[in-house]
Protein backbone atom coordinates (compact mmCIF):
# COMPACT_ATOMS: atom_id res chain seq x y z
CA UNK A 1 0.00 0.00 0.00
CA UNK A 2 2.81 2.11 1.06
CA UNK A 3 4.23 2.16 -3.00
CA UNK A 4 0.88 3.07 -3.96
CA UNK A 5 0.31 6.10 -1.80
CA UNK A 6 3.25 7.87 -2.86
CA UNK A 7 2.81 6.83 -6.24
CA UNK A 8 -0.50 8.53 -5.94
CA UNK A 9 1.10 11.59 -3.66
CA UNK A 10 3.53 12.04 -6.40
CA UNK A 11 0.63 12.29 -9.23
CA UNK A 12 -1.69 14.29 -7.32
CA UNK A 13 1.71 16.83 -6.99
CA UNK A 14 2.44 17.03 -10.16
CA UNK A 15 -1.19 17.89 -11.23
CA UNK A 16 -1.45 20.50 -9.03
CA UNK A 17 1.91 21.84 -10.35
CA UNK A 18 0.77 21.84 -13.36
CA UNK A 19 -2.30 23.54 -12.41
CA UNK A 20 -0.51 25.80 -10.82
CA UNK A 21 2.00 27.03 -13.92
CA UNK A 22 -0.83 27.35 -16.23
CA UNK A 23 -2.33 30.04 -14.22
CA UNK A 24 1.11 31.67 -13.77
CA UNK A 25 1.24 31.62 -17.89
CA UNK A 26 -1.96 33.48 -18.13
CA UNK A 27 -1.04 36.77 -19.00
CA UNK A 28 -3.29 39.30 -16.65
CA UNK A 29 -4.75 42.56 -18.36
CA UNK A 30 -7.08 45.01 -17.37
CA UNK A 31 -9.32 46.67 -19.99
CA UNK A 32 -12.13 49.62 -19.18
CA UNK A 33 -15.41 49.24 -21.16
CA UNK A 34 -18.59 51.07 -20.77
CA UNK A 35 -21.50 49.64 -18.31
CA UNK A 36 -24.26 47.87 -19.59
CA UNK A 37 -26.29 48.03 -21.45
CA UNK A 38 -23.91 48.93 -24.34
CA UNK A 39 -21.95 47.35 -27.16
CA UNK A 40 -18.74 47.31 -25.02
CA UNK A 41 -20.17 45.62 -22.40
CA UNK A 42 -21.88 43.33 -24.70
CA UNK A 43 -19.11 40.48 -25.44
CA UNK A 44 -16.98 40.78 -22.10
CA UNK A 45 -19.59 38.86 -20.10
CA UNK A 46 -19.82 36.00 -22.92
CA UNK A 47 -15.51 36.17 -22.78
CA UNK A 48 -15.78 35.39 -18.91
CA UNK A 49 -18.69 33.23 -19.28
CA UNK A 50 -17.14 30.79 -21.73
CA UNK A 51 -13.44 31.51 -20.43
CA UNK A 52 -12.32 32.03 -23.77
CA UNK A 53 -9.83 34.66 -22.49
CA UNK A 54 -8.01 31.57 -20.36
CA UNK A 55 -8.54 29.92 -23.16
CA UNK A 56 -6.06 32.36 -24.97
CA UNK A 57 -3.70 32.45 -22.52
CA UNK A 58 -5.22 36.06 -21.02
CA UNK A 59 -6.98 36.57 -17.56
CA UNK A 60 -8.57 39.48 -18.51
CA UNK A 61 -10.64 42.10 -15.86
CA UNK A 62 -13.56 44.21 -17.14
CA UNK A 63 -13.94 47.15 -15.81
CA UNK A 64 -17.23 49.30 -15.88
CA UNK A 65 -17.25 52.55 -16.35
CA UNK A 66 -20.04 55.54 -17.10
CA UNK A 67 -18.52 57.34 -20.43
CA UNK A 68 -16.96 60.68 -19.45
CA UNK A 69 -14.74 58.56 -16.97
CA UNK A 70 -14.26 55.66 -19.51
CA UNK A 71 -13.06 58.81 -21.76
CA UNK A 72 -10.94 60.25 -18.82
CA UNK A 73 -9.24 57.10 -17.20
CA UNK A 74 -8.49 55.67 -20.93
CA UNK A 75 -6.97 59.03 -22.11
CA UNK A 76 -4.95 59.67 -19.07
CA UNK A 77 -3.31 56.02 -19.55
CA UNK A 78 -4.53 54.79 -16.31
CA UNK A 79 -6.31 51.87 -18.50
CA UNK A 80 -3.74 51.31 -21.19
CA UNK A 81 -6.77 49.31 -23.14
CA UNK A 82 -10.22 50.33 -23.97
CA UNK A 83 -12.85 47.78 -24.66
CA UNK A 84 -15.36 50.29 -25.66
CA UNK A 85 -13.24 52.43 -28.54
CA UNK A 86 -15.11 54.90 -30.68
CA UNK A 87 -13.81 55.24 -33.57
CA UNK A 88 -14.20 59.25 -33.72
CA UNK A 89 -13.16 59.31 -30.22
CA UNK A 90 -10.06 57.56 -31.23
CA UNK A 91 -9.50 60.28 -33.60
CA UNK A 92 -10.33 63.26 -31.99
CA UNK A 93 -7.73 61.40 -28.73
CA UNK A 94 -4.91 61.75 -31.10
CA UNK A 95 -5.42 64.94 -32.56
CA UNK A 96 -5.22 65.90 -29.37
CA UNK A 97 -2.09 64.56 -28.02
CA UNK A 98 -3.10 61.10 -27.05
CA UNK A 99 -0.97 58.40 -28.96
CA UNK A 100 -3.62 55.58 -28.86
CA UNK A 101 -4.40 53.17 -32.06
CA UNK A 102 -7.26 51.47 -33.22
CA UNK A 103 -6.45 47.60 -32.55
CA UNK A 104 -9.52 45.90 -34.32
CA UNK A 105 -13.32 46.24 -35.22
CA UNK A 106 -16.07 44.50 -32.94
CA UNK A 107 -19.59 46.32 -34.23
CA UNK A 108 -19.84 48.48 -37.25
CA UNK A 109 -22.44 51.46 -36.92
CA UNK A 110 -26.21 51.71 -36.52
CA UNK A 111 -28.37 54.31 -35.20
CA UNK A 112 -31.99 55.18 -35.67
CA UNK A 113 -34.60 58.04 -34.64
CA UNK A 114 -38.02 56.99 -32.62
CA UNK A 115 -40.71 59.04 -32.12
CA UNK A 116 -44.15 58.25 -30.61
CA UNK A 117 -45.64 61.82 -32.70
CA UNK A 118 -47.78 60.96 -35.95
CA UNK A 119 -47.06 64.14 -37.62
CA UNK A 120 -43.60 63.31 -37.46
CA UNK A 121 -42.63 61.05 -40.98
CA UNK A 122 -38.86 61.87 -41.49
CA UNK A 123 -35.80 63.39 -40.10
CA UNK A 124 -35.96 66.24 -42.26
CA UNK A 125 -39.60 66.93 -39.95
CA UNK A 126 -37.88 67.44 -36.81
CA UNK A 127 -36.50 70.57 -37.72
CA UNK A 128 -37.63 73.35 -35.60
CA UNK A 129 -38.37 70.09 -32.51
CA UNK A 130 -36.77 68.69 -29.63
CA UNK A 131 -34.70 65.72 -30.18
CA UNK A 132 -33.35 64.10 -26.67
CA UNK A 133 -29.85 62.87 -27.67
CA UNK A 134 -26.84 61.99 -26.26
CA UNK A 135 -24.85 64.90 -27.97
CA UNK A 136 -21.19 64.14 -27.29
CA UNK A 137 -21.03 60.33 -28.22
CA UNK A 138 -19.77 58.77 -31.61
CA UNK A 139 -23.37 57.78 -32.56
CA UNK A 140 -24.74 61.08 -32.52
CA UNK A 141 -21.86 62.48 -34.34
CA UNK A 142 -22.26 59.85 -36.99
CA UNK A 143 -26.04 60.67 -36.92
CA UNK A 144 -25.67 64.25 -37.57
CA UNK A 145 -23.77 63.48 -40.87
CA UNK A 146 -26.59 60.69 -42.12
CA UNK A 147 -29.12 63.44 -41.21
CA UNK A 148 -27.24 65.77 -43.40
CA UNK A 149 -26.96 63.52 -46.08
CA UNK A 150 -30.90 63.76 -45.89
CA UNK A 151 -30.82 67.36 -46.55
CA UNK A 152 -31.57 68.17 -42.76
CA UNK A 153 -30.24 71.12 -41.71
CA UNK A 154 -29.18 70.01 -38.23
CA UNK A 155 -28.58 72.93 -36.88
CA UNK A 156 -32.63 73.69 -36.48
CA UNK A 157 -32.66 70.54 -34.34
CA UNK A 158 -33.64 71.65 -30.76
CA UNK A 159 -31.17 68.86 -28.44
CA UNK A 160 -31.74 68.08 -25.55
CA UNK A 161 -28.66 66.13 -24.17
CA UNK A 162 -28.96 63.58 -22.05
CA UNK A 163 -26.45 60.79 -20.52
CA UNK A 164 -26.92 56.94 -22.71
CA UNK A 165 -29.06 55.60 -20.48
CA UNK A 166 -31.66 58.25 -20.30
CA UNK A 167 -32.71 57.72 -23.62
CA UNK A 168 -34.72 54.95 -23.46
CA UNK A 169 -36.47 57.01 -20.56
CA UNK A 170 -36.95 59.96 -23.03
CA UNK A 171 -38.82 57.44 -25.45
CA UNK A 172 -40.99 55.78 -23.04
CA UNK A 173 -42.21 59.21 -21.49
CA UNK A 174 -42.38 60.41 -24.97
CA UNK A 175 -41.01 63.78 -23.25
CA UNK A 176 -39.20 64.89 -26.54
CA UNK A 177 -40.73 64.93 -30.44
CA UNK A 178 -38.18 62.22 -30.97
CA UNK A 179 -35.06 60.32 -29.66
CA UNK A 180 -31.34 59.74 -31.42
CA UNK A 181 -30.22 55.72 -29.84
CA UNK A 182 -28.78 52.66 -30.62
CA UNK A 183 -28.34 49.22 -29.64
CA UNK A 184 -28.68 47.88 -27.31
CA UNK A 185 -31.10 50.26 -26.08
CA UNK A 186 -33.10 50.08 -29.21
CA UNK A 187 -34.37 46.51 -28.61
CA UNK A 188 -34.71 47.14 -24.60
CA UNK A 189 -36.88 50.15 -25.82
CA UNK A 190 -38.68 48.12 -28.59
CA UNK A 191 -39.82 45.38 -25.88
CA UNK A 192 -41.26 47.69 -23.77
CA UNK A 193 -43.11 50.12 -26.05
CA UNK A 194 -43.39 47.74 -29.35
CA UNK A 195 -45.66 50.19 -31.45
CA UNK A 196 -42.67 53.24 -31.35
CA UNK A 197 -41.74 54.23 -35.16
CA UNK A 198 -38.06 54.46 -36.14
CA UNK A 199 -37.11 57.24 -38.80
CA UNK A 200 -35.23 55.82 -41.66
CA UNK A 201 -31.63 57.54 -42.19
CA UNK A 202 -30.84 55.23 -45.28
CA UNK A 203 -27.59 54.52 -43.26
CA UNK A 204 -26.14 51.66 -46.14
CA UNK A 205 -27.39 53.81 -49.36
CA UNK A 206 -25.56 57.35 -48.02
CA UNK A 207 -22.99 55.29 -46.91
CA UNK A 208 -22.58 53.43 -50.08
CA UNK A 209 -22.90 56.64 -52.70
CA UNK A 210 -20.52 58.53 -50.46
CA UNK A 211 -17.47 56.05 -49.80
CA UNK A 212 -18.12 52.88 -52.10
CA UNK A 213 -18.24 50.81 -49.32
CA UNK A 214 -21.08 49.72 -46.99
CA UNK A 215 -19.03 49.01 -44.13
CA UNK A 216 -18.44 51.57 -41.26
CA UNK A 217 -16.51 50.54 -38.28
CA UNK A 218 -17.77 51.80 -35.77
CA UNK A 219 -16.98 50.47 -32.04
CA UNK A 220 -13.59 48.25 -31.02
CA UNK A 221 -10.73 47.65 -29.11
CA UNK A 222 -7.74 50.50 -29.41
CA UNK A 223 -4.49 50.98 -26.93
CA UNK A 224 -2.34 53.58 -25.84
CA UNK A 225 0.19 53.18 -29.36
CA UNK A 226 3.52 52.32 -26.70
CA UNK A 227 1.14 49.53 -24.87
CA UNK A 228 0.41 47.99 -28.65
CA UNK A 229 4.38 48.07 -28.90
CA UNK A 230 5.32 46.61 -26.15
CA UNK A 231 2.73 43.77 -25.80
CA UNK A 232 2.38 42.95 -30.04
CA UNK A 233 2.11 39.38 -28.26
CA UNK A 234 -0.80 39.47 -26.66
CA UNK A 235 -2.78 41.21 -29.50
CA UNK A 236 -3.41 38.53 -31.01
CA UNK A 237 -4.55 36.57 -27.74
CA UNK A 238 -6.70 39.29 -27.33
CA UNK A 239 -8.14 39.52 -30.69
CA UNK A 240 -9.30 35.57 -30.41
CA UNK A 241 -10.64 36.11 -27.45
CA UNK A 242 -13.05 38.56 -28.80
CA UNK A 243 -13.15 37.08 -31.98
CA UNK A 244 -14.59 33.57 -30.93
CA UNK A 245 -16.88 34.84 -28.63
CA UNK A 246 -18.35 36.79 -31.06
CA UNK A 247 -19.20 33.54 -33.19
CA UNK A 248 -20.21 31.94 -30.33
CA UNK A 249 -22.86 34.49 -29.41
CA UNK A 250 -24.11 34.39 -32.76
CA UNK A 251 -24.21 30.90 -32.51
CA UNK A 252 -25.96 30.65 -29.34
CA UNK A 253 -28.15 34.05 -29.08
CA UNK A 254 -30.66 32.37 -25.93
CA UNK A 255 -27.65 31.52 -23.87
CA UNK A 256 -26.04 35.05 -24.75
CA UNK A 257 -28.85 37.15 -24.03
CA UNK A 258 -28.52 35.72 -20.31
CA UNK A 259 -25.36 36.21 -20.29
CA UNK A 260 -25.33 39.89 -21.56
CA UNK A 261 -28.30 40.73 -19.55
CA UNK A 262 -28.02 38.64 -16.20
CA UNK A 263 -30.24 40.96 -14.46
CA UNK A 264 -33.12 40.91 -16.91
CA UNK A 265 -36.47 39.47 -17.20
CA UNK A 266 -37.61 37.02 -20.10
CA UNK A 267 -38.27 39.76 -21.84
CA UNK A 268 -35.64 41.46 -22.04
CA UNK A 269 -33.59 38.47 -22.84
CA UNK A 270 -35.86 37.81 -25.86
CA UNK A 271 -34.95 41.66 -26.97
CA UNK A 272 -31.23 40.56 -26.87
CA UNK A 273 -31.57 37.70 -28.63
CA UNK A 274 -33.81 38.92 -31.43
CA UNK A 275 -31.25 41.49 -31.68
CA UNK A 276 -28.37 39.17 -31.76
CA UNK A 277 -30.32 37.58 -34.76
CA UNK A 278 -30.76 41.07 -36.54
CA UNK A 279 -27.21 41.55 -37.66
CA UNK A 280 -27.83 44.47 -39.59
CA UNK A 281 -28.99 46.47 -36.40
CA UNK A 282 -26.29 44.51 -34.07
CA UNK A 283 -23.14 45.02 -36.95
CA UNK A 284 -21.53 42.76 -35.26
CA UNK A 285 -18.00 42.58 -37.70
CA UNK A 286 -14.31 42.27 -35.60
CA UNK A 287 -12.20 42.50 -37.90
CA UNK A 288 -8.72 43.85 -37.63
CA UNK A 289 -8.01 47.85 -37.82
CA UNK A 290 -5.36 47.15 -40.79
CA UNK A 291 -8.37 45.16 -42.86
CA UNK A 292 -10.63 47.98 -42.84
CA UNK A 293 -8.48 51.01 -43.25
CA UNK A 294 -10.28 52.58 -46.01
CA UNK A 295 -13.12 52.06 -44.21
CA UNK A 296 -11.45 54.05 -41.20
CA UNK A 297 -10.34 56.80 -43.01
CA UNK A 298 -13.78 57.62 -44.48
CA UNK A 299 -15.22 57.49 -41.07
CA UNK A 300 -12.57 59.96 -39.65
CA UNK A 301 -13.41 62.32 -43.39
CA UNK A 302 -16.96 62.16 -42.32
CA UNK A 303 -16.31 63.36 -38.48
CA UNK A 304 -14.16 66.11 -39.88
CA UNK A 305 -16.94 67.21 -42.80
CA UNK A 306 -19.20 68.66 -40.21
CA UNK A 307 -16.27 69.74 -37.94
CA UNK A 308 -15.94 67.14 -35.40
CA UNK A 309 -12.77 66.36 -36.42
CA UNK A 310 -10.71 69.75 -36.82
CA UNK A 311 -8.09 67.49 -39.33
CA UNK A 312 -7.49 64.19 -40.07
CA UNK A 313 -5.96 61.86 -37.15
CA UNK A 314 -2.80 60.41 -37.94
CA UNK A 315 -2.45 57.25 -39.83
CA UNK A 316 -0.87 55.83 -36.33
CA UNK A 317 -4.34 55.28 -35.03
CA UNK A 318 -5.18 52.14 -37.74
CA UNK A 319 -2.97 49.63 -35.87
CA UNK A 320 -0.69 47.49 -38.44
CA UNK A 321 0.61 44.86 -36.94
CA UNK A 322 -0.60 41.21 -36.39
CA UNK A 323 -3.68 40.37 -35.09
CA UNK A 324 -4.19 36.74 -35.68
Amino acid sequence: MKPLRIGFGLLLAAVMSTAAASAQELQKLSIVIFGKPSLGAFLPPVIKAQKLDEKNGLSIDFEERPPDAYTAQFNSGEFQVGGSAALLTVGLADLRGVKVTYLFNLFDYWGTVVTSRPDIKSVKDLEGKDLAAAKGTTNYVMFDWFARQLGVDTSKLSVVNTATPGLVGYALADRATAVQLWEPAYAALHAKKPDIRTLDLKIQESWQKATGSRSIPYLGVAAHLDWAQKHKDLIPKLYAAYKEAGEWTVAHPDEAAKLIMPKGNDADHKAIANLIRAKERLGMNIRAAADVGKEIKSVYAAGKSIAFLPSMPSDATIYRGPVQ
